[in-house]
């Protein structure tokens, strides 16, 4: 599998809202769960955007091409309904947010593809949510998947593509969901506090930070020990697709749980990241669908979860 998830692939379900202006930084922090005001120009934010209810709206990768340009990539599917309801929250805020879809082009890069775009970068910092500009081209450190390097590359559409082999979209795509790190689409939206994605154990909520919107919901969830679902890696024969409910053959007719994100494996069948209750997890047995549709393979995320903050 490694062998195959080497190259570079251009991304067309993921599109950028670009927020301009002397207190973009300072308006992003008021709405997402991670800190914008202190985010440094050589690193990346995961964020999410929620609901007064604390449910995710829209999840992003951000960074800062100045002090008064921030991008943000996120699903396309979500893009316009989300930059109409930031927009709503700017009020006198002196930012102006756009769908900058069209202006930038976005490549992922996974094994030598990586390694050949940063081989002439001294001191090359690989740690996650790293970011590197490259001329005109900003590079963001993500998540492996199953041990090879990747990166998001995001940069002007004039700029030239990053030199590597071809890799396909479809691959990329199952790259995401090994890596265990959600990107909130369109048949999840509101389906899910950043807890039951595992975002607080990825970098992806800061609780120091001050409110946003569902802060406080978010907040009880961590401290009061109410959560009570997890996102864990799963696998079946059968399709799987985002908003697939599953089951344990006891539950007689209430799911257990949510498929997150999905697609189709290398090897064959479809992978999955499916957020459902940690006692279905523990107790095995999860099927797709009905409680007896096909059974998922499930694993632990690939990365540890935070028990405590």
């Amino acid at each position: 599998m490694q062998q195959q998830l080497d190259g570079v692939a251009r991304l067309t379900h993921s599109g950028l809202i670009r927020a301009q202006g002397e207190d973009a930084a300072k308006f992003l922090h008021g709405q997402f769960t991670h800190d914008f005001v202190l985010l440094g120009q050589n690193q990346a934010r995961l964020a999410a955007f929620c609901n007064a209810k604390g449910r995710v709206q829209a999840s992003f990768i951000g960074f800062k091409r100045s002090n008064s340009d921030i991008l943000l990539v996120c699903s396309r599917d979500l893009l316009a309904t989300t930059l109409k309801r930031l927009s709503m929250f700017i009020l006198r805020a002196k930012v102006k947010l756009t769908d900058a879809s069209e202006d930038f082009a976005l490549y992922g890069l996974a094994g030598s593809a990586l390694q050949s775009a940063t081989s002439h970068i001294a001191n090359y910092p690989d740690n996650t949510w790293a970011k590197t500009d490259l001329n005109e081209a900003s590079l963001v450190n993500l998540y492996p998947a199953d041990g090879v390097p990747r990166a998001l590359w995001v940069a002007p559409v004039a700029q030239p593509a990053p030199a590597g082999q071809a890799l396909s979209e479809a691959l990329w795509d199952w790259s995401e969901v090994r890596s265990g790190i959600v990107t909130a689409s369109q048949p999840i939206f509101e389906a899910f506090v950043p807890q039951m994605l595992n975002y607080e154990s990825v970098g992806g909520v800061n609780f120091k930070k001050g409110c946003y919107p569902g802060q406080e919901v978010v907040a009880r969830s961590q401290f009061r020990g109410t959560l009570k679902r997890r996102a864990y890696l799963a696998h079946a024969e059968a399709p799987l697709k985002a908003g697939d409910e599953v089951f344990l053959p006891t539950d007689e007719g209430q799911p257990c749980g949510t498929v997150a994100q999905a697609a189709p494996a290398p090897v064959g069948g479809f992978d999955a990241i499916v957020s459902m209750q940690i006692s279905a997890f523990e107790a095995g047995g999860v099927r797709l669908g009905t409680v007896d549709g096909p059974t998922l393979t499930l694993a632990a995320p690939p990365y540890p979860l935070l028990a405590d903050i």
